[in-house]
């Protein structure tokens, strides 16, 4: 599984199919650990994604780790992570669909090999990509998916928020994203113990 990872990742250190790879500075190709139980998408690289070319290691990945970790779960031991895209977008906007489009082969090949039993889509963005427009994520967060009805067979699809809109949204009253969250989580960690 590595050694496959590894061939897609080399061939993204030298992609140029978008104007993304003329600004980067990392591709951001992954963390965590392969293994066929769970896998994190997220959108795109930030600012310190692109400079340390690992996903999810600014203030949001450091409050992601934090969500895991609240169940006992860690990208060391548990999670594969990766985006939608490989390389940063100019001031963090959304990637622009001929963006996604460009590295859709990367994502594809990651989660073929992968094959994760859950996936959890991070974000509108990451939603988007692989469930289309099917709602926003207020709407769609914390309901299991049939990946099957998307391409991938024996794997439970959710939506959750990401945890930039998490940083923004303080409260942890019944009902906030941060409530919702840990129902989330605890569900995810409810399916992933069941595997």
């Amino acid at each position: 599984m590595e050694k496959e990872l590894d061939l897609i990742k080399q061939k993204c250190l030298k992609c140029e199919k978008c104007p993304l790879s003329k600004s980067r500075t990392n591709i951001v190709f992954s963390d965590g650990i392969p293994n066929h139980k769970l896998m994190l998408i997220g959108e795109a690289p930030g600012y310190w994604e692109d400079v340390k070319g690992i996903p999810f290691v600014g203030k949001a990945g450091q409050l992601l780790d934090k969500i895991f970790a609240s169940v006992g779960l860690s990208r060391n031991e548990h999670v594969y992570i990766c985006n939608t895209i490989k390389c940063r977008p100019p001031e963090n906007r959304n990637p622009l669909p001929e963006e996604k489009d460009a590295c859709r082969e990367y994502l594809d090949e990651q989660i073929k090999i992968i094959n994760p039993k859950i996936m959890l889509l991070c974000g509108n963005v990451a939603v988007q990509s692989i469930l289309g427009s099917i709602g926003g994520i207020t709407k769609v967060r914390g309901k299991w998916f049939d990946g099957s009805k998307y391409g991938f067979e024996d794997t439970k699809i959710m939506p959750i928020f990401h945890p930039s809109y998490l940083l923004r949204n303080d409260s942890r009253e019944k009902g906030s994203p941060k409530w919702l969250m840990w129902q989330d989580i605890q569900e995810i960690k409810r399916e992933y113990d069941r595997l």
